[in-house]
């Protein structure tokens, strides 16, 4: 089987390092293995896009040597694969509308990754008066159990440590846990690489992977970039655009050996040594 492996960042402002510590990630796993290394732009929640953006990330990776294989693909030209999947989701039963508002979730429990569970309150129909809003996945008691390959074993019950989520949200955007399933099946993606922010969603993707009978690529997360007082580096919190001469920083960030450039680094590279973290303090500038 062929590799292929994708970075797939979201054009809301330039790359930091954070993101840049991804993309050198996914690309030398793809090219230690002979593979292909797709990009595609996760632009479908188009309020937040930032013009010019798409333009910064091309440059920086081409700067950097990450030349991908292929066209540059855009989620935004694939709604209709969504809408499809999202067809097929609701003839198997597996959707329902929502009515409620975030508001009206203030008091449940939080989620895992931060965000309140849905307590079911439309999980058996809409009530009289209601207005649909968004389109939600009717989850299952078992637990979904994978290994990552930098993070070890992990076990999530979706259903209890997250509850029926978004699939097409109220704004009528599709949701991002549906887009990057459909895609990654659609490019052929067996290896996803990425930051560690996104471990938790993992078992809601391949929980739709299995509704949807697509296969399950391997995952392999890295960790999310912090700053000196541990906070997550980031575009809202004015984290500095990632710069070509980074890389040194971002292979000590992986736990990989020195390398003059790109080539060698592939060579050496060893997934083994990425540190079994979150999150890990970025390399100080030089």
């Amino acid at each position: 089987m062929t590799y292929v492996g994708r970075f797939a960042p979201s054009p809301t402002g330039p790359l930091h390092f954070g993101s840049l510590a991804a993309a050198v990630a996914s690309w030398l796993d793809a090219r230690a293995a002979g593979g292909r290394w797709l990009l595609r732009i996760e632009d479908l929640d188009r309020p937040r896009v930032q013009p010019g953006a798409v333009d910064e990330i091309l440059r920086l990776l081409e700067a950097s040597g990450l030349h991908w294989d292929g066209e540059v693909e855009f989620q935004s030209a694939r709604t209709a694969l969504y809408a499809a999947a999202l067809e097929r989701l609701a003839r198997d039963g597996r959707t329902y509308w929502c009515g409620c508002s975030r508001r009206e979730m203030e008091d449940s429990a939080l989620s895992i990754d931060g965000a309140r569970i849905y307590p079911g309150t439309c999980r058996q129909g809409l009530a009289p008066g209601r207005t649909p809003r968004a389109l939600r996945l009717r989850t299952m008691p078992e637990a979904v159990a994978f290994t990552d390959r930098a993070q070890g074993d992990i076990t999530q019950s979706v259903e209890r440590e997250v509850g029926d989520f978004v699939l097409l949200r109220a704004d009528g955007f599709h949701a991002y846990q549906l887009a990057v399933v459909v895609d990654d099946a659609a490019q052929g993606v067996t290896d996803i690489v990425r930051g560690a922010d996104l471990l938790d969603s993992t078992a809601r993707q391949i929980l739709l992977q299995q509704y949807l009978g697509l296969p399950t690529p391997r995952y392999l997360h890295v960790p999310v970039a912090v700053d000196a007082d541990g906070r997550k580096l980031a575009k809202q919190t004015g984290a500095p655009a990632a710069r070509p001469d980074d890389l040194p920083r971002v292979l000590a960030f992986l736990g990989q050996a020195p390398a003059a450039d790109l080539a060698i680094a592939a060579k050496q590279w060893d997934p083994s040594r990425i540190p079994r973290a979150r999150t890990l303090s970025a390399p100080a500038a030089a």
